[in-house]
Parts: C-alpha cells; sequence; structure tokens
C-alpha cells in the first residue's frame, strides 16, 4: 500500500459513511415530518373546545414541521453534494 493511495481510500470510506449517515439523517426527519402532520391531524379531529385547549401545542407541531422539513431539505442538498463526490 502506497502513500499515495492512503488518503484517497481514506476520503473514499470517509464520503461513503457521511453518505449513509445523511441517508439515515433524512429518514430520522421524514419520520418526525410524519409524526407532527399526525399529531395535527389528530388534534384537528378533536371537538373545538379541546382544539382550544391544545392551541399552544399545535403552534409548537406546526413550527417543528416547518423546522424539520427546512433540516430535511438542507440534508438532501448536503446528501446530493456527497453524492456527486462519490461517484
Amino acid at each position: 500500500m502506497s502513500i499515495e493511495t492512503t488518503p484517497a481510500q481514506s476520503r473514499e470510506s470517509i464520503l461513503k459513511s457521511s453518505l449513509e449517515a445523511r441517508e439515515q439523517e433524512i429518514m430520522h426527519y421524514q419520520i418526525n415530518i410524519d409524526n407532527y402532520i399526525l399529531a395535527l391531524v389528530e388534534i384537528d379531529k378533536l371537538p373545538m373546545n379541546e382544539k382550544y385547549d391544545l392551541a399552544k401545542f399545535t403552534e409548537q407541531l406546526q413550527e417543528l414541521l416547518s423546522t424539520e422539513k427546512l433540516e430535511q431539505k438542507k440534508s438532501k442538498i448536503m446528501l446530493s453534494v456527497i453524492k456527486s463526490q462519490v461517484e
């Protein structure tokens, strides 16, 4: 094994690990997105007085949903960048 090939092999190995980590990260964001959407749907089914009681929680869920979607978009961009380096 020559010194010249070691950095490239390390870089490839790191990129492949990063690729897997980004894919998992995107899946985690999607799980959270799905959970927040389903929670909002459940709240929407409740009687008006219960919805009112959960208004603050509903706002929190909507904020979390928005944040998760944005972070997932960022992760998808980074995944694309990593994929282009692996290819």
